[in-house]
């Protein structure tokens, strides 16, 4: 991709990334850091028991959570890729290497298991379906990891998201370097578009 400039003031931010690659808790820390809510596509889309919400109340949900003026939001999902893209004003693409991101889906999962942690609607991940069931988290991201590497540069260059400013990080240190890039951060200013 292009040299461009990160935008001085990103006002509603998706992060995108593989399954399990860190997108949450960056759009966590980048919401407080911006002073903006933040949105979990997870949330709007998993129901009890492990239930998708049906396409349609999806797609309102997203619509009616994306209405503000400034958020930053996560997730990968296609059914609502144009409500929250052509609302946003820059997307993140946590763009990091294979072995960093099983690395930490495989620890998130462990984690997630061990301590029972409750996600959304209820949900918990249980061992044998996180890492040998037929909806592994771990088999979707190693198996979806080559496909967002193609799909992604796709999207970024057709005509209706050309009005969003793209922020491709290579690594984890590299996303916290363009962190302090933002106001309020350690460092302020534009900066190449490309980082790690």
């Amino acid at each position: 991709m292009s040299a461009l400039q990160y935008p001085a003031q990103p006002q509603r931010v998706a992060v995108v990334g593989t399954s399990g690659s860190g997108k949450t808790t960056l759009a966590q820390r980048l919401a407080r850091h911006l002073g903006v809510p933040h949105v979990e596509l997870d949330a709007l889309n998993w129901g009890p028991n492990w239930t998708p919400a049906p396409q349609e109340d999806f797609r309102k949900a997203a619509s009616q959570a994306l209405a503000g003026e400034a958020w930053v939001t996560d997730g990968n999902y296609h059914a609502v890729r144009d409500i929250v893209w052509s609302r946003a004003d820059t997307v993140v693409w946590l763009d990091y290497s294979l072995g960093v991101v099983m690395a930490r889906v495989t620890w998130r999962t462990i984690r997630r298991t061990v301590t029972r942690q409750e996600l959304w609607s209820g949900n918990r991940e249980r061992f044998r379906e996180a890492f040998f069931g037929r909806e592994s988290i771990i088999w979707w991201a190693f198996s979806t990891y080559g496909r967002r590497k193609r799909e992604y540069p796709l999207l970024f260059d057709r005509s209706e998201y050309a009005h969003l400013d793209i922020v491709r990080l290579h690594s984890p240190r590299a996303a916290r370097l363009w962190m302090e890039t933002l106001p309020g951060g350690a460092e302020t200013g534009p900066q190449a578009q490309e980082t790690g």
